[in-house]
């Protein structure tokens, strides 16, 4: 029977985005093994109802518990705001999403107790970034704001383009005011930090997720005898789409080659 420490650690993400926190688990967790999904056949989920995001949801985690892992990481901020209690629930597995490490950063980090938070329509108007931070700090001021145009932006790697700058200007400049602390709610805004901080200069936080939560999954593994000793590792993706574009895009987000890549179908003959 196989040894449960060595079950690999299942990440998922609507697409792409989701590679910058596999990322950080690698520099944080060399020794694990690790399944990475992105559904890119139905990103992305910014944009979408909650109770589709939480069916899709639910179709990724199936496939990835089939495949044998040992604990699941929701590397997506929309599904982490809406599906985590629906996730959490089905499975038997520990489950980590990026909303809460996020959140308890943020807050311990913000010294005037003025919080900004950028993501997605679903992220934002979702509240839970906002339920977090509070519940961690209940006198926190927390301001939230939608910058979808910053994704396709990440993908075409125009972190430090010109028309990044303006489009992050545009979002940012009048609406930062106060703001001494500024949580990134989505993995591909990451790769947009130099246009970011030129509009906020040196004077706000920027908390990126994905460190906080490599961070969070090294707890839990410690914390459930989970975690792996030196050893030769495995890792695979699967796509939901011919993985032609995941494969050209994603090298820029993970930092590195992309371990092989397989497309599969969630849901044959339903679409959905």
């Amino acid at each position: 029977m196989k040894n449960r420490s060595d079950m690999p650690l299942g990440v998922f993400d609507s697409g792409i985005g989701g590679l910058t926190v596999l990322r950080a688990i690698f520099e944080r967790l060399p020794f694990e093994n690790t399944l990475y999904l992105g559904d890119t056949a139905r990103v992305p989920y910014g944009t979408k109802s909650a109770e589709v995001v939480t069916r899709y949801a639910l179709n990724n985690t199936r496939f990835l518990v089939a495949q044998g892992i040992k604990l699941l990481v929701v590397a997506c901020n929309t599904a982490s705001a809406v599906a985590l209690p629906a996730l959490e629930k089905a499975l038997d597995v520990p489950v980590i999403g990026v909303i809460e490490p996020g959140a308890e950063r943020a807050a311990a980090l913000s010294g005037k107790g003025q919080v900004g938070v950028i993501g997605t329509e679903g992220t934002v108007a979702s509240g839970a970034y906002e339920r977090a931070l509070l519940a961690h700090r209940p006198e926190l001021k927390v301001r939230q704001r939608a910058c979808p145009l910053f994704v396709p932006l990440a993908e075409e790697g125009w972190g430090e383009h010109p028309v990044a700058r303006q489009v992050a200007k545009e979002y940012l400049a009048d609406w930062l005011e106060d703001v001494d602390t500024l949580l990134l709610g989505c993995t591909h805004y990451p790769l947009l930090v130099p246009a970011i901080r030129e509009v906020t200069g040196e004077g706000v936080t920027l908390v990126d997720s994905a460190g906080v939560v490599a961070d969070a999954v090294a707890a839990r593994l410690e914390a459930e005898d989970l975690a792996r000793g030196r050893a030769s590792v495995q890792h695979a993706c699967f796509v939901t789409d011919v993985p032609d574009r995941f494969r050209a895009v994603g090298t820029r987000f993970l930092g590195r080659p992309l371990p092989p890549t397989e497309q599969v179908d969630l849901d044959p003959g339903t679409g959905a």
